[in-house]
Parts: C-alpha cells; structure tokens; sequence
C-alpha cells in the first residue's frame, strides 16, 4: 500500500509517525534506513492540527474511548485534514468518524 500510494505522490510522515515506526528498531540509523528521504517527505504537525486533534480527542473520550495510544491517531488524522493530504491506514473506523474529510487508503 505504500508503495501505491508513492505512485500517487509524496509519503509524508510527521514525528509521531516516525516514533510509532521507531519502536521496531534498536537504532535510529535503521530507522532513518527503513525511512529514506527519498521515498519518505518529513513534515511537522502545524500547530492548527494539534489543536484540531484535541477538539476531535475530547468526543472521542466522551463516548468512553480509552486513553491510551488514541491520542496520536487523533494528532496523524489532524495532520492529514489540515494538510489537505490522504491517510494510509488500517483503522479506517476512527478516521472516517472523527475526520470525515480526509481521504482514506486502507488495506
């Protein structure tokens, strides 16, 4: 899938992205190794996406959605509505519900 989705454009990863994938690896050099610049665009999360993600988190947290890990899937989804961009993921369901907007690329 993200080999398809190269094809289509940029990968862009943000910092939450790059820690999810980094806790596979002993190593920030494979890290940056599996990641190369090449195929993979680094971006920031803008501050408006941050704030996106918390007004987004809160519902999510009102209808008894758990604590733990959600968050940054709340921050990857804001990004990706800020940005304009399409989202590669295997939990389409959060997504779709908290971040209609954002076009979806799923397995």
């Amino acid at each position: 899938m993200i080999a398809e989705a190269a094809d289509r454009g940029a990968v862009v990863i943000n910092p939450i992205i790059y820690a999810e994938i980094s806790v596979r690896y002993d190593r920030i050099e494979d890290v940056d190794a599996a990641l190369p610049d090449e195929y993979f665009v680094r971006a920031d999360v803008p501050w408006d996406a941050a704030f996106l993600a918390a007004t987004c988190f809160e519902p999510y947290r009102k209808r008894g959605g758990v604590r733990t890990s959600a968050l940054p899937d709340f921050f990857v989804g804001a990004h990706a509505a800020v940005a304009g961009m399409a989202l590669l993921t295997r939990d389409a369901r959060r997504y779709r519900t908290y971040f209609p907007t954002v076009q979806l690329i799923t397995p």
